[in-house]
C-alpha cells in the first residue's frame, strides 16, 4: 500500500483545524428564539407577560452577535461556499418567517407580543441559514482549492 493510499488528503486537515463554535451560538440563538415562541403560545389568547420572552429575545441576539464576531475573525475559509449557501438559505428562510409572521399579524396581535413574536421570527430566519452556511462552508473547499 503506498503513501497515497494511507494519508488521504484533507480529512487530518478537517479533524485538526478548529473552528470557533459558531453553529453551536447560531443553533442556541434558534433554540431560545423556540422557548420564547413556546411560551408566548402558552398564554394565547390571555394576556401574556412580556419579561420572558424579551429576555429570551435579548439572549438570542445576543449569541447571534457572538456567532457573527467569531465568524467574522476566520482566516483561510471557504467564504465563496459560505455566501451562496447563506443567501439562497436566507431568502428561504426569510419567506417561511415572512409566512408566520403574516399569520400573527391576520389574527391581529399587535403592539409588544407582535414586536417579540417578530423579532424571535427575525432569530429564526438568521439562524438558521448561518448554522447551514457555516456547516457546508467549514467542510467544503473553496473555489480557488484552499479549505
Amino acid at each position: 500500500m503506498s503513501e497515497a493510499e494511507i494519508h488521504q488528503p484533507g480529512t487530518d486537515d478537517l479533524m485538526e483545524r478548529r473552528y470557533p463554535p459558531v453553529d453551536i451560538l447560531a443553533t442556541l440563538a434558534l433554540a431560545c428564539a423556540v422557548v420564547g415562541g413556546i411560551f408566548m403560545a402558552a398564554h394565547v389568547p390571555k394576556h401574556i407577560p412580556l419579561l420572558m420572552p424579551i429576555v429570551i429575545l435579548g439572549t438570542s441576539f445576543g449569541l447571534l452577535a457572538a456567532a457573527a464576531v467569531l465568524l467574522s475573525r476566520i482566516q483561510d475559509f471557504a467564504w465563496d461556499k459560505f455566501r451562496l449557501v447563506y443567501k439562497w438559505a436566507l431568502v428561504a428562510y426569510i419567506i417561511e418567517a415572512g409566512v408566520i409572521g403574516f399569520a400573527f399579524v391576520r389574527d391581529h396581535t399587535r403592539g409588544g407580543p407582535l414586536a417579540v413574536v417578530l423579532g424571535l421570527l427575525v432569530v429564526f430566519a438568521v439562524a438558521v441559514p448561518t448554522t447551514i452556511a457555516y456547516t457546508v462552508a467549514r467542510f467544503a473547499k473553496g473555489l480557488d482549492g484552499t479549505s
